[in-house]
């Protein structure tokens, strides 16, 4: 399309004095007929209104490909308007009809060689832009000949088309030499030439991040810099995007480079300004802070930057993106510059609430006066969700600088006294956040926020308001009647109210015992009897436990120093503002997300660190040093194909480990109630031979009530201790387990579809190993030999490991045994199904092409049994959303035959327990991409229908496993 717009812009010069509109707007019947008649007239005017008329239809998306004969009989012309568009309409149709194409290959050939310079590069250009095979191998002479030729135009076109090139054919490309000559063209005369070369170079080195084409070195970068004074606009991006990738020797070098490169920053093109910003902030890296130039530099990249700010919104938007990630890295830069970002009254919402955060980023104790005021005349807009932005950004202010502190909590009381609903509620919740930031200071003003407790009505401040009244229950003398009044609607609220509620009734009843016994028991009894929600019921019990087993442990933990909250929540995590950082002006810096999370395809992605100076103990990585970057790499995962896979799948999907020693535990806390809280449920049941029912030291008014546990407790919690969770995670090694289990060869390839050759196989893993078994049968009547295989790309890498071991020809009715060992690091796309397999095998013959699907269980590892407590705190961490519930039917093993079954293909049971007569196992399983899959398997006696409940942070996942435990199990 993008050619089809520069054609179409060039062919404007020729046009005539009328418009061309009117070519759009036939709607005849018989038109086709019409045309090929038109095309094969003797006129040259005739064919030339003709051709218009085609590619006008070809615009608006009518079939012409029929008049294909007829529109290439008219290339052989002198007018470069006509051959413009004939050219034009080859480009769209050569792929659908590569046979016709062969017939444009003399007249392609011929016109490499015209006199005419401009039709010299468009025949190059066109010839690049025919995706065809075997057009292809006719290109190369020409395409060497023009990377040659004496006009720089057509140079420069070259360049750009051997890049295509590549593309299309990798190898072709490499053995006609065309990257050398590509390299020599970095030393041109002609600044664009320059340009274009390294854009191709660029884009040949993105598609293979380890060839090191781009062999930057100082003499490189002083060809480079000299060029980058004379091209184009979108030369000098290219150009600095390439100086971007190169690490300095010194600081000497990096001050060079700067100084050549600040000129840009006065273009008039926003690109090539945020291009020479990522260049300078990538280099100031290695200067020292010292140094006289280190500021001049900062002051020099204040103006450009606020220049961005006066063009249209979208360009701000941009810029203020760019920006953010610029503040956080280097907040000096625009130290001075804050009323640039004052919102304006007919600023769209998203600039609006993109300046309010980097004011917030900005603010200090010089200028905080000056940005309360402005953030209280937001706090009175009409666009609430504005509003609701400046008052958080109050309470931002307020956590981010101390001093201010008091004047923003003053400033939030003038805004509750407004009485404006939503903006009590956030003001609520921020000042929450301030009493966490600064303990024993402003709560002198809880009275007045307890005035407006009854117009509270969403979740979240309803939620900060509870949490206030509990954290300081013994100041306030009607805390329990408040939250009473919050309990009598218990069911009606949101689980991050009802969680909170019970929280701050626990502590209340820890620092008013005697009074608040009964109003316990009942948020106890609501929250284990009543509830539905497990993260209620969990903490519900744990509280129940707490305060009837030891009220002073229980003190201890719910009444524990908290600790203050940290400065600023929201920054960017160093690592990624790093690379971020390294990707200024491209969509990267605008979506504030590493170009491997929203990018896929066959391009290798580079994950680029900021150059650090010498001697700082900062890791250096440049495109050349290609073995760390290799060591850095994140573990594999399946990238996103239009869907929200590869984000899900970008979260920490590993379990942390508990080999490590224990967090140490918070002054005066004991060591029990550590070991509660770090054990989650399993701790819950203890390793007491009591059950829960048992006596009870500590105060009498504390303990008193908490002997019996609630009636509708499940029945392992009103088992004896060691019959509880402790149970569920004694698995008792019964038994022996049975072998793996390995599908059945099935036939991938009939012999009908392969001119005789037929495949048949199966998947096996071995001692950790994953193997394809084959065998390949010769029905043919003739011998087969010189056999290869190469896999499509897969969502889990999967990619033969060696070639495939066939040492002797396969003679007709004869057939032979294979097994190709299978390596997890190939390239990755999300297939569909998951476990798809696409496969090309060679012979003699030719090339034939399969899918077939492999068990997910060839993926399990070894190491997939993850430890009892880690699966608890899993299960709980991955969202609920993710979990999937499956029914296996007509399976008639018990519970331990099963488990048996299952660890033979890598599926573990951690945990197996007994609840009314069914047992419930709980399994992990490691995929070889770091992806960690939860079941919970349940087994009725004398029923044949188990129910199997999966969860994993990448739910795609489940249905293949879920197929995966049914084949297992049934066979």
């Amino acid at each position: 399309m993008q050619e089809w717009a520069n054609q179409l812009c060039e062919n404007r010069q020729f046009g005539s004095k009328m418009t061309d509109s009117k070519y759009f707007t036939t709607t005849k019947k018989g038109e086709i007929f019409e045309l090929k008649a038109e095309l094969n007239s003797d006129k040259k005017e005739k064919k030339k209104e003709a051709v218009k008329k085609v590619i006008a239809s070809m615009t608006v998306g009518k079939d012409v490909s029929a008049l294909f004969p007829d529109v290439v009989n008219c290339m052989q012309t002198d007018n470069l308007e006509l051959k413009k568009l004939v050219y034009l309409y080859l480009m769209n149709y050569a792929k659908s009809q590569p046979d016709m194409a062969i017939m444009a290959v003399n007249t392609f050939v011929k016109d490499c060689e015209d006199l005419n310079p401009l039709i010299r590069a468009l025949a190059v250009r066109t010839m690049g832009c025919i995706r065809v095979d075997k057009i292809t191998e006719y290109l190369c002479e020409p395409l060497r000949k023009c990377l040659k030729d004496e006009d720089p135009y057509v140079r420069k076109t070259a360049a750009v088309c051997v890049a295509k090139l590549h593309d299309i054919n990798a190898q072709l490309v490499e053995d006609q030499g065309f990257l050398d000559t590509l390299k020599d063209l970095i030393s041109d005369s002609n600044p664009m030439v320059v340009a274009n070369a390294v854009a191709a170079l660029s884009e040949i080195a993105e598609s293979h991040p380890n060839s090191n084409l781009l062999d930057l070195n100082p003499q490189t970068i002083n060809k480079l810099l000299t060029a980058l004074n004379e091209c184009t606009e979108w030369g000098q991006i290219f150009i600095l995007d390439c100086l971007a990738n190169y690490s300095p020797r010194d600081d000497r070098e990096s001050q060079s480079i700067c100084e050549r490169v600040t000129p840009r920053l006065s273009h008039a093109n926003s690109a090539v300004v945020l291009s020479a910003v990522k260049v300078l902030m990538k280099f100031m890296e290695m200067l020292p802070k010292d140094l006289d130039y280190y500021g001049t530099l900062l002051k020099k990249l204040a103006p450009p930057l606020v220049t961005l700010l006066s063009a249209e919104p979208e360009l701000q938007y941009v810029a203020l993106r760019n920006i953010n990630l610029i503040v956080q890295r280097r907040p000096e830069i625009l130290k001075h510059e804050m009323k640039v970002f004052f919102v304006k009254y007919n600023d769209p919402i998203y600039v609006k609430l993109e300046k309010l955060d980097i004011m917030i980023r900005l603010a200090s104790q010089a200028n905080i006066a000056q940005v309360l005021a402005e953030l209280k005349e937001y706090a009175t807009e009409v666009d609430v969700d504005f509003v609701r932005k400046a008052v958080r950004a109050i309470g931002r202010c307020a956590i981010k600088v101390e001093q201010s502190a008091e004047r923003c909590v003053s400033t939030l009381l003038d805004l509750i006294q407004t009485k404006v609903n939503y903006v009590v509620q956030e003001a609520i919740v921020v000042i929450k956040d301030i009493f966490r930031k600064y303990p024993n200071k402003y709560e002198s003003v809880i009275a007045t926020l307890c005035e407006h407790l009854e117009s509270l009505d969403e979740p979240e401040a309803r939620a900060a308001m509870i949490w206030i009244v509990g954290e300081y229950a013994e100041r306030i003398d009607n805390a329990d009647e408040l939250l009473e009044s919050f309990l009598e609607g218990f069911h009606d609220e949101s689980t991050q109210v009802q969680l909170q509620l019970l929280t701050a009734i626990v502590k209340l009843f820890l620092k008013k015992p005697t009074e608040t016994q009964e109003l316990v028991q009942q948020v106890l009894s609501l929250a284990t009897q009543d509830s539905d929600n497990p993260d209620l019921r969990d903490r519900g019990y744990i509280y129940w436990r707490l305060l009837s087993t030891d009220p002073v442990a229980a003190k201890e933990v719910v009444l524990a120093e908290k600790p203050l909250i940290s400065e600023e929540t929201d920054l960017i995590e160093p690592t990624l503002l790093e690379e971020l950082i390294c990707h200024i002006g491209t969509l990267a810096s605008v979506y504030h997300k590493p170009p491997s999370a929203f990018v896929e395809g066959s391009r290798g992605v580079q994950h680029k660190r900021l150059t650090s100076s010498a001697g700082s103990g900062e890791s250096v990585e440049s495109p050349d040093t290609g073995s760390a970057a290799v060591s850095e790499a994140p573990t594999a995962v399946i990238p996103s194909q239009g869907d929200l896979l590869g984000d899900l799948l970008n979260l920490d999907l590993t379990p942390p480990t508990s080999t490590g020693p224990p967090p140490a535990a918070a002054p005066g806390m004991q060591m029990g109630a550590m070991d509660l809280l770090g054990g989650g449920l399993d701790s819950l049941m203890g390793d007491e031979s009591e059950p829960l029912g048992g006596d009870i030291g500590g105060s009498p008014a504390m303990g008193a009530g908490f002997g019996a546990p609630p009636a509708a407790m499940p029945a392992s919690f009103n088992a004896p201790i060691s019959g509880g969770l402790d149970d569920l995670f004694d698995l008792g090694g019964g038994g022996m387990t049975m072998g793996t289990y390995i599908p059945p060869k099935a036939v991938w390839l009939p012999a009908m579809k392969a001119k005789g050759l037929e495949i048949s196989g199966t998947f096996v893993r071995r001692s950790g190993v994953i193997q394809m078994e084959m065998t390949l049968n010769n029905k043919a009547m003739s011998v087969m030999s010189d056999f290869a295989i190469q896999f499509n790309r897969n969502s889990f890498g999967l990619a033969p490991a060696g070639p495939l071991q066939i040492l002797t020809p396969i003679s007709p009715n004869q057939s032979i045994e294979a097994a190709l060992p299978l390596s997890t690091v190939g390239p990755v796309m999300k297939m569909e199904p998951l476990n798809n397999l696409q496969v090309a095998v060679k012979n003699n013959i030719d090339v034939f092409y399969f899918s077939c699907q492999y068990p997910i269980s060839m993926l399990f590892l070894e190491d997939g049994k993850m430890e009892r407590q880690v699966f608890l705190a899993t299960w709980k961490d991955i969202p609920n959303e993710n979990e999937s519930q499956f029914q296996i039917k007509d399976c008639h093993l018990n519970s331990d035959a099963a488990s048996n079954k299952l660890q033979g293909s890598n599926i573990f049971t951690i945990a197996k327990r007994t609840v009314e007569g069914q047992d419930m196992l709980y399994q992990s399983m490691k995929l070889t991409n770091g992806i960690w899959v939860l079941a919970e398997l349940r087994v009725q006696a004398g029923n044949p229908n188990y129910t199997i409940s999966l969860k994993c942070r990448a739910p795609e996942v489940s249905q293949c496993v879920f197929q995966n435990y049914e084949t297992v199990l049934k066979n």
